[in-house]
């Protein structure tokens, strides 16, 4: 049984709009999700048994990784005896889908691992099973997301491809399940567009908004200083990431992010590149 070693990449949410709750509880939604060279590493070593580790952060014995496992186990009634040891280098709580990804990359190291031949197809209707972001990370690269995360769309991303992306994060983490309780009263308020203009050199940044950007403000002002902060170094645009907290800016090269960081000492912050 062989050893794999795997990275983990993050995605930002590029615009994200709640369009109603469903019967079912969930949310659908339409955003542009793109992935982005901030990554955790997943090391699976063979073993005589199943354990999952993490290093770098406190993850509860129920999580996204062991989903993965548990429900690609029982799909394909295979035996996992892998130690899988996780370092963290995604924020936690901070919108960037950092257990969402863990939880994709498990099902596809697996399915290499056990040549248990899944489809990518395959791959993503188990990854539903797990959570609404989940099968982006499956195909990755910059999609458009709609339904409730389980309609990818391909997205032409050219354009995109050689800007700047400068994620901040905040000494703060934001759960998302108290964000959607907070939102819930705005939907029926607001106007819900169906549509995000087309990423190209024409591309109106101004039409791109998360509709919980307010909401988190409302509570961490803060966040309204780090996109004025943003904005002001020369980002094409700055928003929100998911549910926050993580703030990001779009540049054009990266001398122009490199400066902006300096004036972001106080936060963590990563440069990082579209993966597509």
């Amino acid at each position: 049984m062989k050893s794999l070693l795997i990275k983990s990449p993050c995605k930002t949410n590029l615009g994200l709009k709640i369009l109603n709750r469903r019967t079912d509880g969930y949310h659908n939604i339409l955003s542009i999700f793109i992935e982005l060279t901030l990554y955790d590493s997943l090391q699976f070593s063979p073993s005589e048994e199943l354990s999952i580790n993490f290093n770098n952060a406190n993850i509860p014995d129920s999580n996204s990784v062991r989903d993965a496992v548990n429900i690609i186990s029982k799909y394909c009634n295979v035996v996992i005896k892998h130690k899988i040891t996780i370092n963290k280098k995604i924020p936690i709580g901070g919108g960037l889908g950092g257990g969402s990804s863990n939880a994709a990359y498990t099902l596809m190291a697996l399915n290499d691992i056990y040549n248990l031949n899944l489809s990518n197809n395959n791959l993503e209707k188990l990854a539903c099973k797990i959570g609404s972001d989940v099968p982006f990370f499956i195909k990755g690269g910059i999609k458009k997301i709609s339904g409730t995360g389980n309609i990818i769309k391909n997205m032409n991303g050219t354009f995109i491809k050689d800007k700047v992306f400068l994620l901040v994060m905040p000494n703060f983490s934001i759960s998302t399940k108290w964000a959607y309780n907070k939102i819930k009263k705005q939907l029926y308020r607001q106007k819900n567009t169906s549509k995000f203009p087309p990423l190209d050199d024409k591309v109106d940044w101004t039409l791109f908004e998360n509709d919980f950007e307010h909401i988190i403000c409302l509570a961490y002002p803060e966040i309204l200083n780090i996109k004025d902060i943003l904005y002001n170094s020369g980002a094409l645009y700055s928003g929100l990431s998911g549910s926050g907290s993580t703030m990001f800016g779009i540049y054009n090269d990266i001398m122009t992010a490199k400066k902006s960081v300096k004036t972001l000492n106080k936060y963590h912050t990563h440069i990082a590149s579209p993966v597509i």
